[in-house]
């Protein structure tokens, strides 16, 4: 028997909550990023308008990477001629997230001097990529979808539409929280975000009014579908506020249940989040012995070699008489 609201423990911060509105062949999932957010961005301490993009890009990659059923690896990936020219998430399977951004300070600089911060400014033109891996003995998959213009929410409908050719819509929220700790106010990253998606059972439904021929078109507009499930679903979603998305009061299951209790939603197990990269000094070290002697030559400062991992900036040195042997 399905518990109902408030009749079991609230998933809470850092897990994305799977859904399903079976009345309206909608399922989903839902996140509230916290504390493995904020530690990410607290490690590289980007500037606010990279950090505030970086983290839409977590919400969105925790929201699709959470849908895998197998091991290994969604990754999401930014290449672009803005002043933030790279944006990179890593999502493991189960749960291990991992994130960069790189930026060009000055021209980051001028962008926020003349007001232009929002998404689509930083990134400017540019690819999307979306690449899942299922481990070294499978092929790997990537869908490309162009940044023009768009903001990362957009871009991920527009990849869904032009690739999956699944009505999807997305909402994604990113603000800096004012909390208390023992030393007065603090500030602290939260964001959140909520994907919705049709798939009904009768492949017809995806039919566009004016399209007798199904859904084959890898262009069409998912708001022009002739079904009005979909239609009340994504009139639910646009009713979602920015502060709902991301209130920590406003737990994941209150906000669905607000949006769909008249439908009825079910809700299944969280699944966590956390702030974890797969760097190891075993695993660098395996790609320095792949190094030519004029390679480890080259990487030599004051007498060590000294990697910097880009996702979690540990570091890590090395002697470099390790390798000479080897190369």
């Amino acid at each position: 028997m399905e518990p109902k609201l408030g009749e079991f423990g609230f998933a809470g911060d850092d897990h994305v909550v799977p859904f399903e509105v079976a009345p309206l062949d909608v399922r989903g999932r839902i996140v509230q990023l916290g504390p493995a957010l904020d530690h990410i961005l607290a490690r590289h301490d980007y500037p606010e308008p990279v950090a505030r993009l970086l983290a839409e890009a977590m919400v969105l990659t925790v929201l699709l990477g959470t849908a895998l059923k197998f091991e290994g690896k969604f990754i999401l990936q930014t290449r672009s001629d803005g002043p933030v020219d790279m944006l990179v998430v890593d999502f493991a399977t189960p749960s291990a997230m991992r994130a960069y951004a790189r930026f060009d300070a000055d021209r980051l600089a001028e962008f926020v001097a003349a007001g232009t911060t929002a998404p689509q400014d930083l990134l400017g033109k540019g690819v999307l990529a979306m690449t899942v891996d299922q481990g070294e003995y499978m092929q790997r998959y990537q869908g490309i979808v162009e940044l023009a213009g768009q903001s990362l929410d957009e871009v991920a409908r527009t990849y869904f539409r032009q690739s999956e050719q699944i009505p999807t819509d997305v909402r994604l929220a990113v603000a800096r929280h004012v909390v208390r700790s023992e030393y007065g106010p603090d500030e602290r990253w939260r964001a959140g975000g909520l994907i919705i998606q049709f798939l009904p059972e009768a492949p017809e439904r995806l039919r566009l009014p004016d399209l007798p021929g199904g859904d084959g078109d890898p262009g069409q507009d998912f708001s022009e579908i002739a079904d009005g499930a979909w239609h009340e679903a994504v009139t639910l979603l646009s009713t979602v506020e920015a502060s709902e998305l991301l209130d920590p009061t406003v737990e994941s299951e209150r906000l669905l249940f607000r949006l769909f209790h008249e439908h009825g939603v079910r809700v299944f197990e969280g699944v966590p989040v956390l702030d974890q990269c797969s760097c190891s000094r075993e695993r660098i070290r395996g790609i320095l012995e792949g190094f030519t002697a004029e390679e480890i030559a080259d990487s030599i400062e004051d007498g060590e070699i000294r990697v910097s991992c880009e996702f979690c900036s540990k570091k890590y040195e090395f002697d470099p008489a390790e390798f000479v042997t080897s190369n």
